[in-house]
């Protein structure tokens, strides 16, 4: 059973992993944000989701800002010193303070089409109907786990659950090659997740995904 989420949002950044220091957006969202908007709404160890296509609604658009980011982080050795009854562990954000500028978009908007399979850890009473209704309950609701984001926490993003998209908005008219696009992380190996890359193009406003296990899908 398949499902449609229109996403809204005033910027976001889905950053190319080539960039090493300033945050350079892909021009449209990746599959692996995508699925994680749908995760947001409903996560279960039962089920995986999976993304099969996005519609892209708004013209790509692109806005330069620079911010501030913390260059630091808390190592994790203090904090289990902390939870067990050592000094709270501190980060003085003024001395790790970095300004840099990104190239964002704005004002985007997105129809994402997805589904969910179950996995190994589903139980005996588990099955797909469930967290379908589940799914679409929660998400009709408005309701999720955390807040959705496209790219960075920062960048949260509106979301409807699209019962008919031939009725909705139509994507845009532009068609072009995107070029080589993050898919997913492989997580086979937890400590080192690897990333997967797919040759995305867009066909009137419209990116067809491949499946993760076919050939159009590489490391």
């Amino acid at each position: 059973m398949g499902f449609c989420l229109e996403v809204r949002g005033d910027f976001a950044c889905f950053t190319r992993p080539e960039m090493k220091v300033e945050r350079v957006s892909y021009d449209i969202i990746t599959p692996s944000a995508a699925r994680a908007i749908f995760e947001a709404i409903l996560w279960k160890p039962a089920i995986e989701w999976h993304i099969h296509k996005m519609e892209v609604l708004n013209p790509i658009q692109w806005v330069n800002i620079r911010r501030n980011e913390v260059g630091a982080v808390l190592p994790i050795g203090n904090i289990n010193k902390a939870m067990r009854g050592g000094a709270l562990p501190a980060l003085y954000i003024e001395n790790e303070r970095q300004q840099r500028a990104g190239l964002f978009l704005k004002e985007v908007a997105y129809r994402l089409h997805g589904s969910f399979s179950l996995t190994n850890k589903a139980g005996k009473d588990d099955n797909a109907r469930k967290f379908a209704e589940m799914f679409k309950r929660r998400a009709a609701k408005g309701q999720c786990f955390n807040q959705p984001y496209l790219g960075c926490r920062e960048f949260s993003c509106d979301f409807k659950l699209i019962d008919n998209p031939e009725t909705e908005q139509t994507a845009i008219a532009e068609s072009r090659p995107l070029g080589w696009m993050l898919y997913d992380l492989d997580y086979q190996s937890a400590s080192n997740p690897s990333p997967l890359f797919f040759n995305a193009i867009m066909d009137k406003g419209i990116i067809n995904i491949p499946d993760r296990n076919s050939e159009a899908v590489r490391g």
